[in-house]
């Protein structure tokens, strides 16, 4: 049986990385930071009831090395996949250090432990989009010039590029994945494409009735986590490691996400949505629109839930989980 030891494992990607690989007879282990409430929601299914006997969790944090260590040379994974960070990009021009110390060197301590305990594990990192900030360049790809604009996006790039540099110098097979905005009903509700489908549901059951939103006119390449995920895995059983865009191929803006999931609820945009100039971005990204050929021809893999579809999962899911409340 395979062992994959997953950072970040109750977040979005991770409870969606964690079921894949269940499923596929791995035994994993997830690793989740010390908080005191309880933040296992999106792994519930996994662990309720008795849970599944092939999923461990183990607290562990990114600023910690010695913990790193340690949990590598008690269950010696053969993956390892680095989905853990503070995620939000306007939050991280709040937070720069903290930020910078859990995605960028997080990610460093992780490759030390690994390259003095495990050598032999694969190494998946998760990369993003927002590496590519303002660069006019578009679609972008694995060669486009990273131009990040964000404390986060600065973070991702070093992340990135220590995890080329410990391929190419000590020959570990890392790969990354430069992610493109992946959403789906495990999204953080602070997140725009969250935020917008909760806002729709509690709208339509009289909960709420104003939504503020920041740039409406930034274009992202939405996609699906869970069709996300697999990419992830399919780099991990590759011969050679490497880096690969994984995208739609698709950009839309936030003010057409906001119109499908508001026209599938019935709802009037300009009756409850406004804008808020203290949500904007610092430095806003004003494009994302990813090429993923490269991952198409050599991990044979393809998005399959569409923008509208993903849109409205999103708002079923947020309603479902809203009416069973009431």
């Amino acid at each position: 049986m395979k062992k994959a030891l997953i950072t970040g494992i109750t977040g979005q990607d991770g409870s969606y990385l964690a079921d894949l690989l269940l499923d596929k007879g791995y035994e994993v282990i997830g690793v989740k930071r010390r908080t005191s409430l309880i933040s296992t929601d999106r792994i519930d299914h996994t662990i309720t009831n008795g849970g599944n006997p092939n999923l461990s969790l183990i607290y562990g944090n990114m600023i910690d090395g010695g913990s790193m260590h340690r949990m590598l040379l008690e269950y010696q994974p053969d993956e390892i996949y680095n989905l853990a960070a503070q995620s939000h990009v306007r939050v991280s021009f709040e937070t720069p250090t903290e930020t910078c110390d859990v995605v960028g060197m997080g990610t460093l301590r992780l490759l030390e432990a690994v390259r003095n305990v495990c050598p032999g594990a694969k190494f998946y990192q998760a990369s993003s989009s927002e590496m590519y900030g303002d660069n006019p360049e578009h679609p972008q790809s694995e060669t486009t010039c990273l131009t990040p604009a964000s404390p986060y996006a600065c973070a991702k790039t070093f992340a990135h590029n220590i995890v080329r540099n410990y391929r190419e110098s000590y020959g570990i097979h890392a790969s990354s994945g430069i992610l493109f905005n992946h959403e789906s009903p495990r999204r953080g509700e602070t997140f725009v494409t969250r935020k917008i489908t909760m806002a729709a549901a509690k709208i339509k059951l009289g909960l709420q009735d104003k939504l503020y939103l920041g740039n409406l006119d930034a274009k992202r390449d939405w996609g699906f986590a869970g069709d996300y995920v697999e990419a992830m895995w399919l780099m991990l059983q590759q011969e050679t490691p490497d880096d690969y865009v994984i995208a739609t191929g698709e950009t839309h803006t936030v003010k057409e996400f906001l119109h499908c999931v508001f026209d599938y609820a019935d709802l009037d945009v300009s009756k409850h949505v406004s804008t808020d100039s203290r949500l904007f971005r610092p430095h806003e990204v004003p494009l994302l629109l990813g090429d993923a050929s490269k991952a198409k021809r050599e991990l044979n893999w393809e998005p399959k839930v569409k923008f509208k579809d993903l849109a409205k999962m999103m708002y079923d899911a947020d309603l479902d989980n809203l009416q069973k409340e009431k």
